[in-house]
């Protein structure tokens, strides 16, 4: 595995540097092109003809609005982001909007810091709408790429769970584990990380406060640290509305209220997520240990719970329950409709590759969906979309993923 993985690694390393002096380089030091105020292309006659969307307030009065169209998702990891990324590219493409995509893979080169030279065919003052896949965040960078009205969210999940799901899909990737010899390497891990985790190690900052990490800060700072408060309030002064993974359904809801969007926009299944079999619920002592590890993306977590059910509040805890509902029906209704036997299968059971999802190096617990045969034509190509992984739906939105495809062929010749 050892060899494998510096041949890859080579391999890749290779490639990406051909492709660097094959390809100019953007130069941010020319003078700036301001953003606009909105990129929102639609002219004004077009959107006033427009089907507003209905949402009701607190008071349960009618309040019209129409979708807003400049958005940046901060998509952190193993938080079912990728089921939101399916929400906004749908979206994007209802709406025609305008993607920042990465150049050649499905993210901006992370975890290197986010810079607006990542984006394909960036120019200053260029107009997007949406900037949604995996960066390492760098606000001073995202806002001079995106217009002032843009709505920022993003989502998080308790880190003793995040620590679990990280450390199994990316262990095999970072080497300090590879010495880890216990039949259960997380378990052995906890009991004295100190023991295995080197803070400048290869790809560490997978397995300590990712969440941290993901939103651009130090990842390895003393828990006490002062900086510690001051990044969390400034990520709370960015971020127009931080979800929560455990309540998904209701921060969708919140998600729609917030962009004005349809119940039908924001309809989901879950993709990208993992069987059970290799992955265990974690122990009261064990989870304690992972919260205790990962205490910044605790500290971090807390703070949002608090202010995600404050919202809720806001919202109107009745009006809440019955869109959640309604959601949830709604969901069951088109699992009924798209999905062959109801429920995620296995890779090996997918029968069409372009549903084949994305797999971790070693292994392919990353379940997929069958598309039925025979959808109705009213339902057929929403059934289509909701059910494509996020590589394929990159490609369909025209995103040379050349370097992610290289990739893949790589492991697929080492049997990875």
């Amino acid at each position: 595995m050892c060899k494998g993985l510096v041949l890859g690694t080579l391999v890749t390393s290779c490639m990406i540097l051909l492709y660097s002096y094959a390809t100019p380089t953007v130069h941010l030091n020319i003078q700036e092109a301001p953003v606009p105020y909105s990129c929102d292309y639609q002219p004004v006659n077009i959107r006033a003809l427009q089907a507003f969307n209905t949402s009701q307030n607190a008071q349960g009065r009618g309040a019209a609005c129409t979708p807003k169209v400049d958005i940046m998702f901060m998509k952190t990891h193993k938080t079912a982001s990728s089921t939101i990324l399916n929400i906004l590219f749908r979206f994007g493409q209802k709406h025609r909007l305008k993607f920042a995509f990465p150049e050649s893979r499905n993210d901006f080169l992370y975890p290197a810091s986010f810079q607006r030279s990542h984006v394909k065919d960036y120019q200053p003052g260029m107009c997007f709408n949406i900037i949604c896949n995996h960066m390492r965040f760098n606000e001073e960078e995202v806002r001079k790429l995106l217009p002032a009205d843009t709505i920022y969210f993003t989502i998080i999940r308790d880190p003793a769970d995040l620590f679990e799901s990280s450390f199994h899909y990316f262990g095999r990737i970072i080497p300090f584990t590879w010495k880890i010899s216990a039949d259960d390497k997380l378990a052995e891990f906890l009991r004295d990380p100190w023991h295995y985790y080197d803070p400048e190690g290869f790809n560490s900052f997978y397995l300590k406060n990712l969440l941290f990490f993901d939103f651009g800060y130090d990842n390895n700072l003393n828990p006490d640290d002062g900086q510690v408060d001051k990044s969390i309030k400034a990520i709370e002064n960015r971020f127009d509305l931080v979800m929560l993974l455990e309540y998904f359904d209701e921060s969708l809801i919140l998600l729609k209220d917030i962009l004005c969007l349809d119940m039908e926009d924001i309809l989901y299944f879950k993709l990208n997520a993992r069987k059970d079999s290799p992955v265990s619920r974690l122990p009261l002592e064990l989870r304690s240990l992972a919260s205790d590890w990962n205490k910044i993306d605790l500290k971090l977590y807390n703070h949002f719970n608090a202010t995600f059910w404050n919202k809720v509040k806001q919202y109107g805890n009745e009006r809440m329950a019955l869109d959640v509902a309604e959601l949830q029906r709604r969901n069951a209704e088109m699992t009924a409709v798209c999905i062959e036997g109801g429920q995620a299968v296995e890779s090996s059971l997918i029968q069409e590759s372009s549903m084949q999802p994305w797999q971790p190096i070693g292994e392919k617990s990353i379940l997929g969906y069958n598309l039925k045969k025979n959808i109705d034509k009213k339902n057929r190509k929403l059934c289509r979309k909701m059910l494509t992984p996020e590589i394929q739906y990159l490609t369909e939105l025209g995103v040379n993923l050349w370097i992610t495809k290289l990739w893949a062929h790589i492991r697929e010749f080492l049997n990875w």
